[in-house]
């Protein structure tokens, strides 16, 4: 019996958890360690300003971690064809920057 083409193989599948995989592993051993040496920097004397660009970048490349997830789910759907996964993908990538240009525009402190 072959595959349905809107269902993905084993081989395909797996092929998407890795991916997913290596950019959140990635993206948490970036933030971890820009965070630790911002940290580290900050209790050290007179490097306040690159201890706060280190921290500010960990932060950013903690929260960019799962955009990036769902633009790799992207690119992996449409190598496998999967159009409806697709779509429903590139709408949630559009909900997440959305998002992301909201908070810019409005800058409410909570």
């Amino acid at each position: 019996m072959s595959p349905s083409p809107h269902h993905p193989t084993e081989r395909e599948a797996f092929r998407l958890e890795v991916a997913i995989g290596i950019v959140l592993r990635a993206g948490v051993m970036l933030s971890s360690a820009c965070l630790a040496l911002g940290l580290v920097l900050s209790f050290s004397s007179g490097t306040a300003s690159a201890a706060g660009l280190l921290l500010n970048v960990g932060i950013v490349a903690l929260l960019a971690t799962p955009v990036a997830r769902v633009f790799v789910s992207i690119v992996e759907y449409v190598k496998e064809r999967d159009w409806r996964f697709t779509t429903l993908t590139l709408i949630v990538l559009v909900e997440l920057l959305a998002s992301v240009v909201a908070a810019l525009i409005f800058e409410r402190k909570i």
